[in-house]
């Protein structure tokens, strides 16, 4: 078996530094990019100011002006601390103080990097309260709890199936999709594949999930396990590196976002991987699967982190855009700010839902937390309209000024292109001309660059399938009561009149003062 990642801070009572973080990185995985086999991930142009992005975190997370923020004490008995996420809530504050730390976390990469190491802290900080909901696998589940607290692991999730033969039941995709080929004492074999493993090829653990229990009746389906990246069978495909782009036609300068927070997609291959009994926590087993979403807690902690982590993005997509639009010289124009004030009611909107989900948790099991989970149904449906709508806007009041631009910082070097950028690339408002130069590349970068149309797709599908999420949001209505408290409610005014009028007394009907009754009278 390969050596754990975490093994190297066994018994520190504490997380990765940033360094330590990078050298697990080293281990030999197979990630595929260009047709050449990447031999370290921590090196290669398409990955590394990533990977040194996700360091930044855990060096924060050791930095004294940011550790009391960001971590508190574990409670594996350890003595040593965690990231505040990475322990479940006891207590309103608990949860107040895990939106706190997710939202510092986001701000050193300014909201962008959404599959960050707290990310998974959704799913794995659960295993600690809900332990017993994994049955047989429940002593895997608290040993988890343990693994993630302690030395707070890059863990990512692949869940969706590869978009082929969608018009197909599951269990016809079998050679496609992942499932168990051969169960041994030691544990099982699988193959398939996952899409789309964001930042996998930078983690140290992938979550293999199933988002299409309610199709599956073959059980070879029906699984849920960790894996180490480096586990012979495990591969990584990749799509086009945008850091490697940024990095080989511009520079930071030209390309601020994309050439360090670019969470690399990839076709995620099992090629008869085989994964420990210690590893799993669903085995052939399909009612497991379908109780996955609404009771293991993960829903309402995903929700959480991606709603913290957009409110930060669209604070600074908000900083930016009035940068830009000072340097255009139009903030003062009327309809410019009505406009700005619809993206700030978006903003305020996240915002006020995380303080929702964390000020108004939901009782649990055991003396367990979670974030609100009416809340989290609203953010999930409404982040898929904002984010669009506040792209169509930028494009709208910026319009040329996103690339009314030079194509490079080299231009500056160059004296017979530079007197003319001086004079007629010039900001307003006492913006010089690099400077609008430097904000416009960076508001480019977020929505009109390559990487920024990836964020747009990334935040339209973040929470799952279009309809399932609104879906959902219905049943959950439905399950809890809401639904029928709501039909309740507008009963109750029916009742209270009739073709006759007014069944209240207290109420005047109007008899007496009816044009209606004298005509007819």
């Amino acid at each position: 078996m390969n050596a754990r990642p975490e093994d190297v801070v066994k018994n520190l009572g504490r997380p990765f530094t940033g360094a330590e973080y990078l050298e697990s990185l080293r281990d030999g995985r197979e990630v595929w990019i260009y047709g050449e086999r990447v031999k370290d991930v921590t090196k290669h142009p398409a990955f590394r100011n990533s990977a040194v992005s996700v360091a930044k975190l855990y060096d924060a997370l050791h930095d004294e002006r940011t550790k009391s923020i960001l971590t508190t004490e574990t409670d594996t008995g350890s003595k040593g601390y965690t990231h505040r996420f990475f322990r479940y809530a006891r207590s309103r504050e608990d949860m107040l103080a895990q939106r706190d730390a997710i939202a510092a976390w986001s701000r050193i990469t300014y909201g962008w990097m959404g599959r960050s190491p707290d990310y998974k802290a959704s799913f794995t900080s659960t295993l600690g309260a809900n332990a017993e909901f994994y049955g047989k696998f429940a002593d895997n589940a608290r040993a988890w709890y343990s693994r993630a607290q302690e030395a707070v692991p890059f863990i990512n999730h692949t869940l969706a199936n590869p978009p082929i033969d969608r018009n197909k039941a599951a269990d016809h995709v079998k050679d496609v999709y992942v499932s168990v080929q051969k169960e041994t004492d030691a544990g099982i074999y699988v193959s398939g594949a996952k899409v789309v493993a964001t930042s996998s090829v930078i983690t140290n653990y992938n979550f293999l999930g199933q988002n299409m229990a309610a199709e599956i009746t073959d059980d070879s389906l029906a699984v849920m396990f960790m894996v180490q990246m480096n586990a012979p069978g495990v591969k990584l495909i990749c799509r086009p590196s945008y850091e490697l782009s940024a990095a080989a036609t511009g520079s930071p300068f030209d390309y601020p976002l994309s050439s360090r927070f670019d969470e690399n997609d990839s076709i995620f291959i099992f090629d008869n991987a085989f994964i420990p009994w210690e590893n799993v926590f669903v085995y052939r087993d399909i009612e497991m699967l379908k109780k996955f979403y609404p009771r293991s807690g993960f829903l309402n902690g995903f929700t959480f982190h991606g709603c913290t982590r957009l409110a930060v993005k669209l604070d600074f997509v908000i900083g930016l855009l009035q940068k830009a639009l000072r340097a255009t010289g139009v903030e003062e124009f009327r309809g410019i700010q009505v406009q700005m004030g619809e993206i700030v009611g978006w903003r305020n909107l996240f915002w006020a839902l995380t303080d929702a989900m964390a000020g108004a948790p939901d009782k649990w099991v055991g003396d367990a937390y979670l974030p609100n989970i009416k809340a989290s149904t609203s953010y999930r449906i409404f982040a898929t309209e904002a984010y669009p709508a506040i792209k169509s806007i930028i494009q709208q009041i910026v319009a040329s000024g996103l690339i009314y631009l030079p194509s490079s910082s080299r231009d500056f070097k160059n004296p017979e292109v530079d007197k003319y950028l001086a004079r007629y690339a010039r900001g307003s408002n006492g913006i010089d001309y690099k400077e609008r130069i430097k904000i416009m590349k960076a508001l480019w970068d977020a929505v009109g660059s390559e990487f920024g149309g990836r964020h747009e797709l990334y935040e339209r599908n973040y929470a799952g399938n279009n309809e399932a999420i609104r879906m959902q949001a219905l049943m959950h209505a439905k399950g809890s009561g809401a639904l029928a408290e709501m039909e309740a409610l507008a009963a109750a005014c029916l009742s209270e009149y009739d073709e006759n009028g007014w069944r209240d007394s207290a109420y005047y009907n109007n008899d007496d003062i009816s044009i209606l009754n004298r005509i007819a009278g």
